[in-house]
């Protein structure tokens, strides 16, 4: 990172402490209202709810969206609907442990719902909890269940960190309309900077006991004739080791993961946004969830947007304004916006492709049960570093990323979370009763998935003489198929919008997030949604910047840009 960055991030990182100490929702160095002086003090009123670019949510691809707009000298406000997470709570922490949860695990429920559901058919996995606004949301539809990231940072804050760039054949196959050697030589190693990604030291991840359960996984995977690779994280290795021998704080080594990381992860509070709030050009607003979109006779945007409080209320209901408008919500949020807008009459020509192209990225969820003597040991990392890669495989193309189950006690138990190639997709659509979305999605369309997950795991479990275990996913299933960790699609490139994420009929409002992504990349999905943001946005600045500047200009009064 050069300096000027490094300086950026420092001040970024200042105003969200800032923020959290004094318990604000608005975070940033200056207002992100226009830049141009209003004449009058009705006009600056009017102004104080309009900001040139707004972008909505606060993950991977609005994260992107956000700093280069604001390195660009845009005026910008992100609306995030969770909450900052950066104030200790009454036990000195920020996040909940996984072990004793409480309301900080889990988005307004009164009981967690864990990916695992119980333990030795037991229900001791989920607890009861007070609802507030948690880091941790399951978005549930008929068929299908979707864990996503509520605060800032969005998903970055719950997942498991692994950092891993697609096959470059396979992701040409998903999206040919981008250009791959661009990808690979530019756009892929920019996000891998800007997030901080980095490997495990290979001799310490040998010598560990906080990475037997890898060890003995790849023992088993090797014996079935398959190979393992090392798999990037944005998780600080370094400081892991530092956990490791006393010398820091645990987190990844204290079962930290799915309710948030107290130290080491590199989320995108503490990268992108970091550096984006140190632009000086843009402010975040927290608690605020955006719920309707039009435009104006003159072109420019206005949200609807709910501010609720710890409680869940609505507090303040607020129009906004922009010129440009950067949807980033992620697929279902994003999806639901456009969807609505559409199916309401506030944005009529939204593309009818808006809705199709959603998949669960081929996600399922399996364990095994070792031999006795096949310890996995009672400590274990929370950040996988290992994953099995038989993706080559011209029949049942899987990657398997070999999971921890930190219990604190021997168990015995390999854990994985397949991607598999399932050509499956779902279609979302708008109940006018209800005012929501639905996702139009059958429990047979997961059969692809768990067909491909099989065959690879009978192999294993082959070698190995050994079987699966029941107890774990609910109903004495073998295999989790009713929920992902990575939506995709709904607002698929080069469909729904143009090659860049402009959404088709409408100038100035974009989609930058894994909607964009038709349904699977093959892999955990984050760097590919950070590099093809990056991409969008290197196009989108250095072409429609200019036309909405000499626009306004030609006014002479008006908004900024």
């Amino acid at each position: 990172m050069t300096s000027n960055l490094t300086r950026r991030h420092l001040l970024g990182l200042g105003a969200l402490q800032t923020a959290a100490a004094l318990g604000l929702t608005r975070i940033g160095l200056s207002p992100a209202a226009a830049a141009e002086p209003a004449a009058t003090a009705a006009a600056q009123a009017a102004a104080a709810d309009y900001a040139p670019a707004v972008v909505v949510g606060s993950g991977y691809g609005a994260a992107v969206a956000a700093l280069r707009l604001g390195e660009a000298g845009i005026r910008t406000l992100v609306l995030e609907m969770g909450r900052l997470w950066d104030t200790p709570a009454a036990d000195g922490k920020i996040f909940c442990g996984t072990s004793a949860p409480d309301g900080r695990s889990m988005w307004f429920r009164t009981r967690t719902e864990a990916p695992l559901a119980t333990f030795l058919w037991l229900d001791v996995v989920n607890k009861d909890v007070s609802p507030y606004p948690g880091v941790l949301d399951r978005v549930r539809y008929s068929g299908m269940s979707v864990f996503v990231g509520r605060g800032v940072g969005g998903g970055s804050l719950v997942n498991g960190g692994m950092a891993v760039t697609p096959p470059r054949t396979h992701f040409s196959e998903v999206l040919p309309q981008v250009d791959a050697a661009e990808m690979y030589d530019t756009y892929f190693p920019r996000a891998h900077r800007m997030l901080g990604v980095n490997t495990v030291d290979p001799a310490w991840f040998e010598s560990t006991e906080w990475y037997r359960f890898s060890r003995i996984s790849r023992k088993h995977a090797q014996k079935a004739g398959l190979k393992t690779v090392f798999v990037p994280n944005v998780y600080d290795f370094g400081y892991m080791q530092r956990e490791a021998a006393g010398q820091a704080t645990r987190s990844a080594l204290a079962g930290e993961v799915i309710y948030g990381n107290n130290h080491g992860k590199r989320s995108l509070d503490k990268t992108y946004l970091a550096a984006a709030l140190g632009t000086g050009n843009v402010t975040i607003e927290t608690m605020h969830r955006a719920r309707a979109v039009r435009r104006q006779p003159d072109g420019t945007y206005v949200l609807t947007v709910d501010r609720t409080d710890v409680t869940g209320r609505v507090v303040e209901t607020r129009e906004i304004g922009c010129r440009q408008l950067f949807l980033g919500a992620g697929s279902l949020g994003t999806t639901e916006l456009l969807l609505r807008a559409r199916e309401t009459g506030t944005l009529p020509d939204i593309s009818t492709r808006v809705g199709t192209g959603w998949g669960h990225n081929g996600n399922v969820m399996t364990a095994r049960a070792n031999h006795l003597w096949d310890t996995v040991g009672a400590n274990q990392s929370t950040m996988p570093a290992l994953g099995i890669d038989d993706w080559a495989n011209p029949t049942n193309p899987v990657f398997a990323e070999i999971a921890p189950l930190p219990t604190g006690l021997e168990h015995w138990i390999s854990l994985y979370l397949a991607i598999t190639k399932n050509p499956e997709r779902g279609t979302f659509s708008y109940d006018a009763a209800t005012d929501s979305v639905r996702l139009n999605w059958t429990r047979d369309q997961n059969q692809p998935s768990v067909a491909a997950a099989k065959c690879l795991f009978d192999r294993i479990n082959k070698a190995n003489v050994t079987i699966y275990r029941s107890d774990l996913f609910g109903g004495n299933k073998s295999f989790a198929d009713d929920f992902t960790y990575h939506p995709l699609g709904g607002c698929v490139l080069g469909d729904a919008t143009d090659n860049y994420g402009r959404a088709k009929g409408y100038s100035g409002l974009y989609v930058t997030d894994g909607s964009l992504i038709p349904g699977s990349v093959g892999v955990n999905p984050f760097v590919t949604i950070t590099a093809l943001a990056e991409r969008n946005m290197a196009r989108i600045l250095s072409e429609d910047h200019a036309v909405q500047t000499t626009r306004c200009r030609s006014r002479g009064a008006g908004h900024a840009v």
